[in-house]
């Protein structure tokens, strides 16, 4: 065994990537010297949008307006400091932002700090005027909601709910204490009442909090779980969405159906409620959501728009509130994945792959049903889009060779409103993927990107290796990706292509973007690991390639993508010559257990058996090639104890293994630095592990 220990003994073991013919290398840190930009909001009033920009760990609000539309950042913080910035919300009027800064607290309430200091301020809401000026503290909290008149911020804590006036030398009030946890804080349309969802373990109720009187109605109480709460413009009704509990739900396991789940409307005052419609047995029973800031609008002309699966597919769709029909907002083979809705309510704003499986393209689509219209299309990918009161349409977007910027759709041309690109990053180095599907091994088609080695010569073998992403909930796209986590990786693919690598990412079965039975795979994960077939296809893939040497063939990904990785290498030996595993599930028992501490694996000892055996640390004694482990011990995740186990393991047969391990970094790196440790670190074990392996 290699041991490797602490970040910076990666620089000692890096090697000089072969470059592209007639050029030098870059780095990774050329690679990673991007802006990212995430987290796009609209304000309620006016022409005004901001986001999220992360330059090298640097992480900063940024604002624009129109009719200029010219990007400038709103925070000036300052390094590398591990501080993840969200929540961004503007007031009602839009002349003021406030943010979250500061990542969330694990189960025993502590904030992530990959630097360990002791004088970091926590996690905490903070606001500042949209034309600028110092940024101002407000609360210790993760979770706010802004009062329609601007003048109070409510949040809560636990099952405590809290009051701030904004702009008055008062202190926070609390102005309510109930069972269970309180969360999903939303205003009513006049600012007299609260709505919040109670969540109680194995159930949760809709209450209203009237600040009157400070008198709490829930609505519509059952045994089932409550949520996602809209209110009536009106503010005389509340809408949400009812799912049946089902006590034995395992974690990591195909759910193609369950108990229907449905919608239903009941009266603030009374509490009294109705059914407005109900998902039909079978498929797409089962609820499962878009990412958007809720699950359930209130549009124009008293309908309810919602996510669902009803014909294999997750679409939107409208139902009106007096009950009735839905119908599909969305029709089609593909999937919406981000949504809002525009300010007048009479459009959902939304991202899909339709008619380009592999890309994200922003589309329109009227509440009642009219056919949907394309926003954006061609090459690149966009998301994440929103709607100002003035009508403009904003977004994220990237492409083969561009990181993600925000854009907003001016008079009918696109304006970049995020930083330009710094000029270390090689735009020009970066190669196109290419749409591959491929067979796996049980003859499943698999798609996946393919990333060639720039300026290759004809008949030459390269050694090749194979990408994973983790969730496994996830897709993986023609472009840089939407998820920070992603977009480093796939920067990092990028990195190994022009390093002399063929290169293949994965959408292995589980994931997201080719329907719910493509995610809700047969034996999937926990019952089966039918995923393998996927690894093994993706090995004999590359292998068939006249361009790729079959005997220098590695595996990499993280988390769940670690998982895949020590599979392929516990039970592929003999087709995988090495692989990097970061924060991997080695033995799914753990891992179910981290995320559900309910979950005892003796109460359920067939499925805890069967679990066990789809898990890598079942075939260790197939597992002879090398590999790097990377893990930061503060991962709220993966247990760190996954990687101590597996080490064991490994020293236990004398299989050759290195390490990389961060101190007090969590699961998705937040230190810029430890990203480009990692990746260096990868690069340096593939080229003295495969590259400089004799060619077959």
């Amino acid at each position: 065994m290699i041991a490797v220990r602490g970040a910076t003994a990666t620089a000692l073991l890096c090697l000089l990537a072969a470059p592209a013919a007639g050029q030098a290398p870059f780095s990774v840190d050329d690679v990673m010297s991007f802006s990212f930009a995430s987290g796009l909001v609209a304000a309620p009033a006016g022409d005004r949008v901001a986001w999220i920009e992360n330059r090298e760990g640097e992480r900063n609000v940024w604002v624009a307006e129109g009719p200029a539309w010219e990007g400038r950042p709103l925070t000036s913080y300052r390094g590398d400091d591990g501080q993840e910035l969200g929540g961004l919300t503007f007031s009602p009027d839009g002349n003021r932002v406030f943010w979250v800064r500061g990542g969330a607290p694990n189960r025993q309430g502590e904030v992530p700090d990959p630097l360990s200091t002791p004088d970091e301020e926590g996690r905490a809401v903070w606001v500042s005027d949209f034309t600028g000026g110092d940024a101002t503290h407000l609360v210790d909290t993760g979770n706010f909601t802004i009062s329609p008149n601007g003048a109070h911020l409510a949040y809560s804590s636990g099952r405590e709910i809290f009051l701030l006036a904004l702009g008055a030398e008062t202190d926070v009030e609390r102005i309510a204490r109930i069972r269970g946890s309180a969360g999903s804080l939303t205003w009513s349309p006049d600012g007299s009442k609260l709505g919040f969802v109670s969540g109680r373990g194995d159930h949760a109720f809709i209450g209203v909090l009237d600040l009157s009187d400070r008198v709490i109605t829930y609505l519509d109480p059952s045994v089932a779980t409550d949520g996602s709460p809209a209110w009536s413009p009106d503010g005389r009704q509340i809408a949400f969405l009812r799912i049946p509990n089902e006590r034995v739900v395992h974690m990591f396991s195909p759910r193609r159906e369950g108990l229907p789940f449905s919608i239903r409307v009941a009266d603030v005052r009374t509490g009294e409620g109705r059914e407005v419609w109900k998902a039909n047995d079978g498929l797409g029973s089962a609820f499962s959501g878009v990412n958007a800031s809720t699950q359930l609008w209130w549009a124009a002309g008293d309908r309810l728009i919602f996510p669902w699966e009803g014909d294999g597919w997750k679409h939107l769709y409208s139902v009106p509130v007096s009950g009735g029909d839905a119908i599909s907002l969305t029709p089609g083979d593909f999937e919406v994945q981000f949504a809002a809705i525009s300010p007048d309510r009479e459009s959902m704003i939304y991202d899909s792959n339709q008619d380009d499986i592999d890309r994200k393209h922003v589309w329109r689509a009227s509440v009642n049903g009219d056919r949907p219209e394309p926003i954006t299309s061609g090459t690149g990918v966009e998301w994440g889009a929103v709607m100002t009161e003035g009508g403009t349409i904003a977004f994220h977007a990237a492409s083969g060779s561009e990181p993600a910027h925000t854009v907003v759709l001016h008079d009918g041309e696109r304006h970049r409103v995020s930083p330009t690109r710094p000029a270390s990053f090689p735009a020009a180095r970066m190669v196109e993927p290419e749409q591959v599907v491929f067979s796996a091994s049980d003859g499943m088609q698999i798609h996946g990107q393919l990333f060639l080695p720039p300026g290759a010569s004809s008949g030459e073998k390269h050694p090749a290796v194979v990408f994973f992403h983790g969730g496994s909930r996830r897709q993986m796209l023609l472009g840089f990706h939407h998820r920070g986590y992603y977009h480093n990786t796939y920067a990092m693919n990028q990195m190994l292509a022009n390093a002399g690598y063929v290169v293949l990412s994965v959408n292995y079965r589980s994931g997201i973007g080719y329907g719910m039975e493509f995610r809700e795979a047969e034996n999937y994960g926990a019952t089966g690991a039918s995923e393998f077939n996927d690894v093994m296809g993706s090995g004999l893939y590359l292998r068939s390639r006249p361009d790729v040497d079959p005997d220098r063939i590695g595996l990499w990904g993280g988390s769940y993508g670690g998982y895949l990785t020590a599979l392929g290498l516990a039970r592929a030996s003999h087709l995988f010559a090495a692989g990097v595993d970061i924060h991997g599930v080695h033995d799914w028992n753990v891992v179910m257990n981290g995320f559900r501490p309910s979950y005892e694996p003796e109460d359920y000892p067939e499925f805890s058996q069967l679990a066990y055996d789809s898990s890598p640390m079942a075939f260790m004694d197939g597992w002879t090639s090398p590999v790097l482990l990377i893990h930061g011990d503060d991962d709220r995740n993966v247990p760190f104890s996954e990687t101590v186990d597996v080490a064991e393991a490994l020293d236990r047969r004398g299989v050759e293994y290195e390490q990389l391990i961060f101190p007090d970094e969590v699961h998705g790196f937040l230190l810029h630095r430890n990203w480009v440790a990692a990746f260096d670190a990868t690069l340096s074990f593939f080229d003295r592990k495969l590259k400089q392996r004799p060619a077959s």
